[in-house]
């Protein structure tokens, strides 16, 4: 079965067509035009999870870090921006995986506050519609295939248009947040294992560990090297908050901490992350993932840091859910994946 198209070398900045677009006087699409569009990309996501009031801000170094390595994705097609004069009023973005042989189109976009409720975000959902099966190969007509976007509970509106175009919930995960002023329970990793500071030498390691523990995890499908290079350019990762298990030469399990200082100055808190949260499977059900997990929560402690935050799916079928709830997270944003099944083969299929 053919994998999705590779990248192409569509002209950056290019004008695009969206059908059926809102008539707002001025109102202009065009594709990424290169780095200069990060810091505006930041803006807009910045202005959208302020209205809705998120908790979880993208700055311009993430923008970045998705653009420059992308996964399923060539942001030079597959992104595209709407502006109004110099203003940039909105994005749309697709993805395409092939994975368990069925082809899933992500959709993801943004409209500013500024300028919703006017018809752009049904335009551009319908708009990534249609572009997200041109990436399949000519070769894949006759594969299922499926759209697929997410919004959050606070994110009411864009519920609205998912379900109103024919989309249902078909998945859920959630944020989560623990208090640090809560006492950390003190927990021994199991017998053999030692935690060990991350150097640039395990760095490969450390990620191939990661990769192989999240095989069992739902949507999962293989990581490329790309992955490996937006793991080393994480702008928010400090590897001294790293708290990785050796099992002699071999990693046995990571939670990989991270502080987001821009967007603790954004919301006015004091906040870090415990994520990356793998075990690989020889070292499971042995109360790893609780020790590393506590060991994390005390390393943000002694931060001076208030809160700890990380997301999980809802279904994750090593009852993360319910780890991280005896470790005193609670859930304070849930997450809901839609899809749409492709009524049919894709007629636009391109030649790769």
């Amino acid at each position: 079965m053919p994998d999705p198209a590779p990248r192409s070398t569509t002209d950056a900045g290019t004008a695009v067509i969206v059908a059926d677009a809102p008539a707002i006087p001025g109102l202009t699409f065009r594709r990424l035009a290169g780095p200069r569009d990060y810091a505006v990309i930041a803006r807009l996501r910045a202005a959208c999870t302020l209205e809705d009031v998120g908790d979880e801000l993208v700055t311009e170094g993430d923008i970045a870090n998705f653009l420059e390595h992308p996964i399923d994705t060539d942001p030079y097609r597959d992104l595209i921006l709407a502006e109004v004069g110099e203003a940039m009023v909105a994005m749309h973005w697709s993805t395409l995986r092939l994975a368990d042989g069925l082809y899933v189109s992500g959709l993801r976009g943004y409209v500013h506050p500024a300028w919703r409720h006017r018809g752009l975000g049904r335009a551009l959902l319908a708009y990534g519609e249609r572009h997200g099966r041109t990436a399949v190969p000519a070769g894949a007509i006759g594969v299922p295939g499926a759209w697929q976007t997410m919004a959050t509970s606070l994110e009411p509106g864009a519920q609205a248009l998912y379900q109103g175009s024919g989309y249902s919930p078909f998945r859920y995960a959630f944020t989560m947040v623990r208090h640090l002023g809560a006492p950390i329970p003190a927990l021994e990793l199991p017998a053999g294992l030692e935690i060990r500071p991350a150097h640039p030498e395990h760095y490969r390691a450390i990620w191939e560990a990661e990769r192989e523990a999240f095989q069992d995890h739902w949507g999962y499908t293989p990581w490329p090297e790309e992955n490996f290079q937006r793991f080393l350019a994480f702008p928010h990762y400090n590897p001294a908050l790293w708290r990785v298990a050796w099992d002699g030469d071999q990693v046995a399990g990571m939670v990989l901490s991270y502080i987001n200082a821009e967007e603790n100055a954004a919301f006015g808190r004091l906040r870090g992350y415990t994520e990356d949260i793998a075990i690989r499977r020889p070292w499971r059900r042995k109360g790893l993932a609780s020790a590393l997990l506590a060991d994390s929560l005390r390393t943000l402690q002694e931060r001076g840091l208030h809160e700890a935050s990380l997301g999980v799916d809802a279904e994750n079928p090593n009852e993360a859910l319910r780890l991280y709830e005896q470790l005193g997270f609670r859930t304070t944003i849930t997450w809901t994946t839609f899809r749409r099944t492709w009524p049919g083969p894709p007629p636009e299929v391109t030649a790769p």
